[in-house]
């Protein structure tokens, strides 16, 4: 009997996808809320916004070093034991920021160090966790498998904020130990994964091999522009380590409201998702991108001025919003504008840029806020966002132009 013979008539009974979601639902709930604490205890100890900006440049550094090289281990060794060391070697940098919050005797340096072996970890985790999952489902069980997992992970995105930002109220001790137990549990179940189709044979890694997809991307304008138009918006928008600053400060709060303020843009973005899912974008593609940029950077003017922590919430999730029209028109013009052959390649600097723009955009905040204030830094942020808007509306006009996701344009 083949396998497609025996398919589950849903995802949810196919044993190796059931233990895939739950294995990535505990690793992304044990990241965001590992962020949580990492970016509230940094702040209790420095007092510094240029110190989270570090947390997110340290974050940052592993993938720009590594996501080519993870995507090549990827493609020659057991995807599953990847996983599973990478979710193993989290939990023991979990287990080490419990240990060091307890003792007291976690430094700034210490907290650095730890994001930097996580930031490693992750990269290869990320990388190879894309690449697992066809492998452990039929092709004709892919759509739906692809489809519950992203939903898996926005969940997870809001969730993992919000239980962070209420445990380290308790204590942050509480929540390094969860976490430490998220990532070992789902390290065991990475290992019961079976995989159904084995990794082939790949060419032999060289430099031409692992920069083609960068040469790739600068020949075509429409994948660069919008490649490009996330990555600098995002870099001068991003607000996400200043969040700290704003609970304690502007809204003399806790924890709990950085919990709160981290998970809005993830229910933001899921909302939309749900939206996207029954009625995708059909015409003017090019230009709903270029308006979801926009309204990315008012959103973040919104919140630059918002003196109340529920309408900054709302703008937030009105950031994650956007963003998330914008990710799913630029994965599905990167997926139709590139041979399949090039994909894994382009696919991998794609994640380099999504990576640089979260993270050194955390770093850019966080530096400005420490030169001129969190409010300027945000403000400041937001104008920029809109300005790369009107600058790439002129270099990247065929992207502005693309009328629909229905065939490539190749």
């Amino acid at each position: 009997m083949s396998l497609d013979d025996a398919l589950p008539p849903s995802v949810t009974r196919h044993r190796p996808f059931v233990l895939y979601w739950l294995s990535r639902v505990s690793t992304t709930v044990a990241l965001h809320m590992q962020a949580v604490a990492v970016s509230w205890q940094m702040y209790e100890l420095t007092s510094n916004p240029l110190d989270l900006g570090l947390v997110g440049l340290f974050q940052f550094l592993p993938a720009a070093l590594l996501v080519l090289v993870a995507g090549h281990v990827a493609d020659r060794y057991d995807r599953r034991n990847i996983v599973r060391a990478c979710q193993f070697v989290s939990g023991l940098a979990a287990a080490v920021l419990a240990a060091g919050t307890f003792g007291g005797w976690l430094t700034r340096e210490a907290l650095l160090a730890i994001v930097f072996v996580v930031g490693a970890a992750r990269t290869f985790e990320a990388t190879t966790l894309t690449t697992l999952l066809p492998s452990i489902v039929p092709p004709s069980l892919l759509a739906r498998a692809v489809a519950a997992s992203a939903s898996a992970n926005q969940v997870a995105v809001i969730g993992g904020p919000a239980l962070g930002g209420l445990l380290y109220a308790v204590s942050p001790v509480v929540v390094y130990v969860l976490c430490c137990t998220l990532f070992v549990m789902a390290g065991l179940l990475t290992g019961l994964i079976r995989v159904e189709r084995s990794v082939t044979a790949r060419e032999p890694l060289r430099f031409a091999t692992l920069f083609a997809g960068f040469a790739y991307i600068r020949r075509n304008p429409i994948v660069l522009g919008a490649i490009s138009l996330d990555l600098f918006a995002v870099i001068l928008g991003g607000v996400t380590a200043l969040l700290p600053v704003f609970a304690r400060d502007v809204f003399d709060a806790g924890p709990w409201a950085l919990g709160l303020l981290r998970a809005s843009p993830g229910a933001g973005a899921l909302i939309i998702a749900i939206v996207l899912t029954h009625w995708p974008p059909r015409r003017y593609v090019g230009r709903i991108i270029f308006g979801a940029v926009t309204m990315y950077g008012v959103a973040i003017i919104v919140f630059a001025f918002s003196t109340s922590l529920w309408l900054s919430m709302l703008a937030l999730a009105v950031m994650g919003a956007s963003d998330m029209i914008s990710v799913v028109i630029r994965m599905t013009l990167v997926q139709l504008e590139t041979p399949d052959e090039m994909r894994g390649r382009v696919s991998a600097v794609n994640a380099l840029f999504v990576s640089a723009s979260n993270q050194l955009g955390e770093f850019r905040a966080g530096l400005m806020a420490a030169w001129l204030g969190a409010i300027p830094a945000v403000l400041i942020g937001g104008i920029g966002a809109l300005l790369v808007v009107l600058i790439g509306r002129r270099v990247f006009s065929e992207l502005y132009r693309v009328e629909t996701l229905d065939a490539p344009r190749r």
